[in-house]
């Protein structure tokens, strides 16, 4: 059965190794002169002198833009791995059993129903795990230098970050966990459905607010956020930012352990606690609206001895967060795949 499983998976096999080796060859043609630039321009070593931002700015603007191309391009195929693998891999997968009458000519032939489907999703999920896996190993190498530049020049943009919603999907395990998730939600929804086209489009749909909800809603508390406040000097205010209710905050102070951090919640208050509207300050009204010179607001707010609060992921729990999203989706792909088990040895397909 597993034979057979594998020779009805083949031409899709053959399409994925093709895309792999288009992927492969493109990066491994273009990396090594990305690996050259971040060995020349001293970003690796930066932390010893207190220089990376600059050194990063320095760097992300002598990369060409065909690599600024490709690195987005390269997120955006790992964004899309997974719904393909989940609606033309997992959706038609018992779908087209049905419609062409084979699953019933292989009941007949002394197979059970979940020896059948065991045997198709042993075979296909891992093959769509590994495929995932292979594309995020060769992005995740590829991309490292400009990782590491844009998230330093960006300090804690949500966009750069390596937690943050654009990059973390693509990068490390979680592609082997969302393919997972992918595949089993398609062989779901094709032994529910048992039509292909709405089955695929379902499994396109569901995932792709999977894919929006999780970095939004769900993963910034899969571990407890740190905490931070910060005295806020003439030294330190940098910058105001909008804050909840049309309110304006002092953008969170440059420390180094907010480098690259994700940076949840951040509130300034006085010294009794109280969260205070800096728009209500007159010298920073006038700099708000007309955008005049920053240095009164900034005395005006040093003499108020304020602090920021500061809930934040720090970039060290990359791998973490990593492992727990990647197990997460894993076992939710285990479930469906049980679902889908019970589901066709219980009821009764005609």
């Amino acid at each position: 059965m597993i034979r057979f499983s594998w020779l009805q998976f083949r031409a899709q096999c053959a399409v994925a190794a093709a895309a792999l080796a288009v992927f492969a060859v493109v990066l491994a043609a273009s990396g090594p002169y990305l690996f050259h630039l971040y060995d020349a321009s001293g970003v690796g070593g930066c932390q010893a002198h207190g220089d990376c931002v600059a050194l990063a700015t320095d760097l992300v603007n002598k990369i060409p833009g065909f690599y600024g191309t490709l690195y987005f391009l390269g997120a955006g195929i790992l964004f899309a791995v997974p719904l393909l693998i989940g609606a033309f891999w997992g959706a038609p997968l018992i779908t087209r059993e049905f419609e062409t009458g084979t699953a019933r000519l292989a009941w007949t032939q002394g197979i059970t129903r979940t020896r059948w489907l065991t045997a198709k999703l042993a075979v296909v999920g891992l093959g769509a795990m590994v495929t995932a896996g292979l594309f995020s190993l060769l992005l995740t190498w590829w991309a490292g230098p400009i990782d590491t530049a844009a998230g330093l020049k960006e300090g804690n943009s949500i966009t750069f970050i390596r937690l943050g919603i654009v990059l973390f999907a693509t990068r490390g395990t979680t592609p082997i966990g969302y393919a997972a998730l992918a595949f089993a939600l398609g062989v779901t929804a094709g032994l529910l459905i048992r039509r292909t086209l709405p089955a695929m489009a379902v499994t396109l749909g569901v995932f792709a607010v999977v894919q929006i909800a999780w970095p939004i809603w769900v993963r910034a508390h899969l571990i407890a956020p740190a905490h931070a406040a910060v005295a806020l000097t003439a030294a330190n205010i940098t910058g105001l930012a909008q804050g909840p209710g049309n309110s304006v905050m002092v953008s969170p102070p440059t420390l180094p352990a907010l480098s690259g951090a994700w940076l949840l919640s951040f509130q300034t208050v006085d010294p009794a606690g109280q969260v205070v509207n800096v728009a209500r300050v007159g010298a920073c009204t006038g700099n708000i609206v007309s955008g005049t010179s920053f240095q009164p607001c900034q005395a005006a707010l040093a003499a108020l001895h304020l602090r920021d609060m500061i809930a934040y992921q720090p970039a060290s729990r990359f791998w973490a967060f990593q492992w727990y999203e990647t197990g997460i989706f894993l076992a939710l792909a285990l479930i469906l795949a049980g679902f889908s088990v019970w589901w066709i040895r219980r009821r009764r397909l005609s």
